[in-house]
């Protein structure tokens, strides 16, 4: 059986950035050090920061100091606003691409169109967008979302960085039937562009196809969807210790990918694991 790893599978630049913030402020050990939610949607990842002294919080409520370090999906304003008024340090491990996103949608806002956001409604990323924003954004998962909007003059579109460039086309597609004036931001991350692409093309060689990384991580269970559509067998794990011999039975290539938040090491031992089958 053939093992072929995507090229581009794995950590982004994002979260490699993010990670060397956390683990530098985690080792500093000046008081509390916190994340609001995860840094990362990995939980293997996630837990050796733990291991580090950087926890994870659900609130500030509890926190009367120390530091928060703000995950690579951004916060709303209003959440930091409240860590600043408790007179916590902070340190800012928002993805830069994610940061642009915000930027994009404020600026939109500012020119007096009306937002909408491709995404998640209830991804962080795309609640640091909305709660970046004076007013109300409307968010839509696709196409199908914009019969909640209504006839507008002008019109502001940003997206998801992990949003699939066939989504955001439909979308803008669907927009220009109910507007006059569109304006639209391409905030899609190129790294997740191209290792979408590059997961397809394997898809599209191989008998069967892993998708590693975090159950929680939204860039990697869109790639499992994109490899399905592609006709491909394909199954979303988390650690070696998911996989089912059955999977691989009469199967002579298979392909690995990962998500943005995906460690090399846990690919490696997945590799490992497969090669004994």
């Amino acid at each position: 059986m053939k093992v072929t790893v995507a090229p581009g599978a794995g950590f982004c630049f994002g979260v490699k950035r993010a990670l060397k913030i956390a683990f530098d402020a985690a080792r500093k050990g000046d008081g509390p050090i916190v994340t609001l939610g995860p840094i990362i949607h990995n939980p293997q990842v996630v837990a050796g920061l733990e291991e580090e002294g950087l926890h994870v919080v659900e609130s500030l409520d509890s926190l009367e100091d120390g530091t928060l370090v703000v995950r690579s999906h951004g916060l709303p304003a209003r959440l930091l606003e409240e860590a600043v008024a408790k007179g916590l340090a902070i340190v800012d491990a928002t993805c830069p691409f994610v940061k642009q996103a915000q930027d994009r949608a404020a600026q939109l806002e500012a020119e007096g169109y009306a937002v909408v956001i491709l995404g998640e409604e209830d991804h962080p990323e795309v609640l640091s967008m909305t709660g970046n924003l004076k007013g109300q954004a409307v968010v839509v998962d696709g196409p199908t979302g914009l019969t909640q909007i209504e006839d507008a003059a002008r019109v502001g579109v940003v997206c998801q960085t992990t949003q699939p460039l066939e989504h955001l086309k439909a979308v803008v597609d669907g927009l220009l039937e109910r507007t006059g004036e569109l304006k639209v931001f391409n905030t899609i991350c190129e790294a997740t562009f191209v290792r979408q692409e590059r997961s397809l093309e394997l898809a599209g060689e191989v008998d069967v196809m892993l998708v590693v990384g975090g159950k929680n991580s939204a860039n990697t269970r869109r790639l499992r969807e994109l490899c399905e559509e592609a006709g491909c067998d394909a199954y979303h794990i988390e650690t070696k210790d998911e996989l089912e011999p059955g999977w691989f039975e009469g199967k002579e290539q298979v392909g690995i990918t990962g998500g943005a938040s995906t460690p090399q090491w846990i690919i490696e031992e997945i590799v490992q694991a497969l090669e004994a089958i």
